[in-house]
């Protein structure tokens, strides 16, 4: 025998161990990725809001909501073409919910602001949730009126839009990832626009979470019993 026919079985070991390794470090996911687009103004700061949530897998600033294909920022900052900043999130729908996926997002905005998001003016940062089909349209449609609710507001009084999604366009590569690659500008932009300030005034301590809806009383039922 020779001495690589003497090295069969081992090579066959090793070949088996760095596939069972492979494959254990390679997440097998349960059920397939599901997406979600939101608007919710600078995408910078709500990629970086949704992207901590367990079950994201990935959120990625782009533009959605205008005809005019493949943006840029400038066009779409300049306003006219229809379109908003907005994130897609891919999440594990077997770790997280659409539903709570979107109580994430009100508690990241300004759901009261339809003509743009703290500092940033225009309708290219006013708040949309963009659907993918009826299932995603009812439960969006119900998550305003459970925000609604939390406020103490009717549904009307929220200025978030609900859109069918079109078209999903990835922003600029220096947009990805901002908040992480460039801390120090983040934090004095998202400092001093005011975010945070504005959110802990709508939501208090449930600013920024996916807690459950609180659900508020309602005073007519109460003055009536």
């Amino acid at each position: 025998m020779s001495r690589l026919q003497g090295f069969r079985l081992p090579l066959a070991g090793l070949w088996a161990v760095c596939l069972a390794l492979l494959l254990c470090g390679s997440p097998v996911l349960a059920a397939a990725p599901q997406e979600a687009v939101l608007a919710g103004g600078c995408f910078w700061c709500l990629e970086h809001d949704l992207e901590a949530l367990p079950g994201v897998l990935e959120v990625e600033s782009g533009y959605s909501g205008g005809a005019l294909p493949r943006p840029s920022y400038r066009q779409v900052s300049s306003g006219g073409t229809g379109h908003q900043e907005v994130v897609r999130v891919r999440f594990d729908p077997t770790r997280l919910r659409y539903g709570t996926l979107l109580r994430a997002f009100f508690r990241n905005i300004d759901p009261l602001d339809g003509v743009g998001q703290f500092c940033d003016r225009g309708s290219s940062y006013r708040p949309v949730i963009f659907t993918a089909g009826p299932q995603q349209a009812a439960e969006a449609q119900a998550s305003i009126s459970q925000a609604a609710r939390e406020l103490g507001l009717t549904p009307t009084a929220l200025a978030v839009a609900l859109k069918p999604l079109q078209r999903f366009w990835p922003a600029e590569a220096y947009h990805q990832d901002y908040a992480r690659r460039n801390p120090v500008q983040y934090n004095y932009y998202r400092w001093a626009c005011g975010r945070d300030r504005r959110l802990n005034q709508l939501w208090g301590g449930r600013a920024r979470s996916d807690a459950p809806w609180l659900v508020k009383p309602d005073r007519a039922k109460l003055r009536k019993s």
